[in-house]
């Protein structure tokens, strides 16, 4: 248990040391959400002449809605970065490593995705700090109950980060399969729009995003800000991570990356 808990340390040290260096990469996850959210918002409200959606039983500004899909956007972001430092430690060398050492690889992956999790909660607080400055009021309680929803949505799409890397053999064919995946989980969601809306438009479209997993990665997100559980939200979310976290410890098998080696 001492050798579990010392390499779970280590990678969650190496993991923060790495975003620390990295400035641009926490003022980018603060920039994007922040310019849909004022920028967005401000031109969906001129272009629809609308203020208010009621998406369950009351009404609402629209940078209040969309706020919860902003911190999924972040979490999903980050998931997709911390997956990218995986293939760029496949090709170094280092990865390999790690995997082929005494410890099970489930808790190496877990170390590793927990290490990607925190990073992204430490930036997903400070951004609902900054949407608290610019006028976006949420019940104080809310800061604290969205926690382990964060934890949780955070652990899922780094899980799904994880299954797209472990796919992936060279670092400059990363960026292409990032923007193939995640605009369209982010657009086929509820994060910019309640599925009653979207089944308005199509009831394809609608039946899409109910069974895309980021949307209820959001909607866990959105009930947990006011002191909520979305228990639906949260056995999706729960199930997803499982699959995706078997097929990553799968994808990493160094066996099979011998064999394709070797194959090649």
């Amino acid at each position: 248990m001492k050798a579990w808990l010392t390499a779970l340390f280590a990678i969650i040290t190496r993991e923060n040391l790495r975003f620390v260096r990295q400035r641009g990469r926490f003022l980018a996850a603060l920039v994007r959400p922040l310019v849909w959210l004022i920028v967005f918002a401000a031109g969906f409200r001129a272009a629809l002449g609308v203020s208010i959606i009621p998406p369950y039983q009351t009404y609402i500004t629209y940078e209040v809605y969309i706020l919860p899909g902003l911190c999924g956007m972040i979490q999903l972001f980050n998931g997709m970065q911390s997956s990218l430092s995986l293939v760029y430690d496949q090709e170094m060398g280092s990865m390999r490593l790690l995997l082929t050492s005494p410890l099970p690889r489930w808790w190496l992956l877990f170390s590793k995705l927990l290490a990607g999790v925190i990073v992204s909660i430490v930036q997903v607080m400070v951004f609902l700090g900054i949407a608290a400055l610019t006028g976006i009021d949420l019940p104080p309680l809310g800061y604290l109950t969205v926690l382990p929803a964060l934890l949780v949505s955070g652990l899922m799409l780094g899980a799904f980060g994880l299954v797209i890397s472990s796919t992936i053999r060279q670092l400059e064919n990363f960026a292409g399969v990032m923007n193939f995946v995640i605009f369209p989980m982010f657009f086929l969601s509820s994060a910019l729009y309640p599925l009653w809306k979207m089944a308005e438009s199509s009831s394809l479209l609608r039946d899409i995003c109910a069974l895309n997993p980021f949307t209820h990665a959001v909607e866990l997100i959105r009930f947990a800000l006011y002191g909520e559980l979305n228990l639906e939200a949260l056995a999706w979310v729960c199930g997803c991570f499982a699959v995706f976290m078997l097929a990553a410890v799968w994808g990493y098998d160094p066996a099979r990356a011998m064999l394709r080696a070797r194959g090649r």
